[in-house]
Parts: structure tokens; C-alpha cells; sequence
């Protein structure tokens, strides 16, 4: 029934177990039903960390899919025609209106923006890859850049973020587009100043420590740091990749420690080192940083939402970002006010006045003591 063509391009049939346990293999369904094309995929939740390689995964899925229709014959071409310029697909989750703004630094070089991978339909998904070069802009999608380079597109790492970011990408993306180096220095000399005065307008002060699961930290760390925040700590939960090396090289050149798949364990410990005037981080974070009365931001809601590319990307975080860090006395005041405010086992809504109770402790250790001894002596020898 669902496999209608006037309602679906495609219907994904995900699979979040162990492949065994879905009772009929993924890859024994049918490729299509009534035109609709039939996509399985094996998304274990223990074996895929973050929901930003999830949805890596199955783009790369469509993608491999779409692969194999273009190479047998032709294709639906996107809704408003095929591009008059070679285009640069972008992979990865962007803010909205990110693709327009390097739609404009892409102009000066004779490109034009493609599509955002994940596609919103099925058709763009030829256009991605018929896209000239391919920009890793999450650069922790490794299944669907392995894609492209079978689609054999080139891949450019990082991204337009800040004076550095911007003028390295637009120089690895000119050059493996075959831009010429004159039309490269162009585009630099017309957007560089542009974002060097919009970053000087907006100015960032204080110690940061950050940490998050989109696969954008990176590239918010560098925009921070070019912002003049002395950002110490960069955790991200996703892996370590070629694509992301550009970003890596540059943020420890300046000291900041770069932390793959990161712990919740080793993004407090760098809290507690650095104690940050800023810790920007994911809920559990967050909520240790406030209280040791620190300021903090969650990373998904308040931060990654953001323009970050190009000139309108280089002042977007540092209204926020100073606005928390001046509320650092507002932390002082809070917690003189809750003082004696029960912490622990005391924590929560009582009736009365919670009570210590020691001798139930000590009953408890007693206990566990007296269970750990009795596993030693039957362990065997």
C-alpha cells in the first residue's frame, strides 16, 4: 500500500537491531515496487554513535542506489534544470541559509552551490552527484563520500569558516575544480576583508571549553578562535577522518587540544581543568559547568543553529556567546541565594528537613564488603 509512485520516490526500510533480528535480511527485498524504489538499511544503535552518522548512513544508502541508476541510462534532472555552471555539492547538516551564502563566494570562481546531502528529494540526489567537486562540510559522512569517490569526484575537507577557513577552502575548491589561480585570488580579495571586519566588529573574550555531537565543533571552534576566544578543549563524539584533518592541523597549531569521540568522562575533565569562563557542551555538561557556577550553552539548540560560512558566519556567535559569559555573576549571586539548599542525597522536594543517616551507609558498606569477599573466595585459583 505504500508503495504508491504519486506519494513516494522511495520508501527506506531501516533496520535498528542486529541484521539477523529484523526476521527477513535487508537485502532480500525487492529493489522496487510499482516504480517506488526499496531501500534497506542496517542502522544498529549500538553500533552507530551519533545521529549524525546515522543519517550518513542512509544518505550514503540513497546515494549508492542513485549511483546505479544514472550509470544504467538517464535520470530525472532536478526540478529548475541542470545548472549553467559547474556546482559544488555540500555534504552535510548546514544552517538554511548557509548554502546561499556560499553560493556567493562560489560565484567569483564561475561555480554555483548544488545540493545539500542529505537531499530533500530524490532527483537531487543525481545532481549531487553530478556535482563538479564535493565539499565535505561534515566531514564525518565517510559513507557517502565513499559515493562520490566511486562516482569519482574529488572531495574537499573543511569549510568557509572564518579568514583562514574561508580563503584555504576556496582555494581547494577552485583548484580541484580547475579554476584558474587568478580568479581563485579574486574571490579571495573580495570576500577576505569582508569577513576579517566582520570578525573585528564582533569580538569574543574569555576561556572556552567546547564539546558536541553534530560534527560541527570543529568548525565552531575555529570561528571562535579567529573571533579571539581562547578556546583550550574541542570535543566531538564523532571519528576522526581525512576531511576533518584540515581543521585539525589548524586548532592544534594554536594549542587547542582536539578530543575524538569524545566521553562525556573527558569533556568534564577538560571543564575541570581549564575551568572555562564558557563551557558550551552537550545536557550533561551543561549542567555540571552551571553548577560549579559556571556559564554554559548547549551546542545543538544554541550554537550548531547558526550561520557559520563566509562573512555572514563570522559574527553570528559572538552575541550569544558574550552574553553568557557576562552572566557569570548572575552564578555567584544564584548560588549565594540557594545556599544550604540540600546537594546529593539531600537533593529534590521535601516535606520536612532531610536527615543524614550515617549508620545506614556504614550498613551498606558493611555489605558490600562482605559481598566482594565472598566473590574472591569463589573465584577458582
Amino acid at each position: 500500500m505504500l508503495a504508491d509512485p504519486a506519494q513516494y520516490d522511495a520508501i527506506v526500510v531501516t533496520n535498528l537491531c542486529v541484521p539477523t533480528a529484523s526476521g527477513v535480511p535487508l537485502q532480500l527485498l525487492p529493489r522496487e515496487i510499482n516504480g517506488v524504489r526499496i531501500i534497506g538499511i542496517d542502522v544498529p544503535g549500538f553500533g552507530v554513535p551519533t545521529h549524525a552518522e546515522a543519517k550518513d548512513v542512509l544518505a550514503g544508502a540513497m546515494l549508492r542506489y542513485a549511483r546505479g541508476e544514472a550509470e544504467a541510462g538517464p535520470v530525472q534532472a532536478p526540478r529548475g534544470g541542470r545548472s549553467e555552471k559547474p556546482t559544488v555539492t555540500l555534504v552535510g547538516e548546514v544552517f538554511p541559509a548557509d548554502p546561499v551564502g556560499i553560493g556567493m563566494l562560489l560565484e567569483p570562481l564561475g561555480l554555483a552551490a548544488g545540493p545539500v546531502v542529505p537531499t530533500r528529494e530524490w532527483r537531487d540526489l543525481y545532481a549531487a552527484l553530478d556535482g563538479a567537486v564535493v565539499a565535505a562540510i561534515h566531514p564525518f559522512y565517510t559513507a557517502s563520500i565513499r559515493e562520490f569517490e566511486a562516482a569519482g569526484r574529488p572531495i574537499v575537507g573543511s569549510a568557509p569558516v572564518g579568514h583562514d577557513g574561508t580563503a584555504d577552502w576556496l582555494r581547494a575548491i577552485g583548484q580541484a575544480a580547475g579554476v584558474p589561480a587568478e580568479r581563485i585570488d579574486a574571490a579571495q580579495n573580495r570576500f577576505l576583508p569582508m569577513v576579517r571586519a566582520a570578525l573585528a566588529r564582533m569580538p569574543v573574550a574569555g576561556r572556552i571549553t567546547l564539546s558536541g555531537y553534530e560534527g560541527s565543533e570543529l568548525l565552531v571552534a575555529r570561528l571562535l578562535v579567529e573571533s579571539g576566544a581562547d578556546v583550550r578543549y574541542v570535543g566531538t563524539a564523532c571519528p576522526k577522518t581525512p576531511c576533518s584533518a584540515p581543521d585539525l592541523a589548524w586548532l592544534e597549531s594554536r594549542g587547542v587540544q582536539v578530543q575524538y569521540r569524545a566521553s562525556l568522562e573527558q569533556d568534564l575533565a577538560a571543564m575541570a581543568e581549564f575551568e572555562p569562563d564558557l563551557a558550551i557542551g552537550t545536557t550533561p555538561v551543561v549542567q555540571a559547568a552551571k553548577q560549579r557556577r559556571i556559564p554554559a550553552l548547549y551546542f545543538t539548540n544554541l550554537i550548531s543553529a547558526r550561520p557559520l560560512m563566509g562573512p555572514a558566519g563570522a559574527g553570528s556567535l559572538a552575541t550569544v556567546v558574550n552574553a553568557a559569559i557576562g552572566n557569570r555573576p548572575r552564578f555567584a549571586a544564584m548560588e549565594s541565594f540557594f545556599e544550604g539548599v540540600g546537594s546529593g542525597a539531600a537533593a529534590g522536594v521535601w516535606e520536612g528537613v532531610p536527615k543524614d543517616r550515617p549508620e545506614f551507609r556504614e550498613q551498606y558498606a558493611r555489605k558490600v564488603a562482605k559481598a566482594a569477599k565472598a566473590a574472591s573466595v569463589e573465584e577458582p585459583i
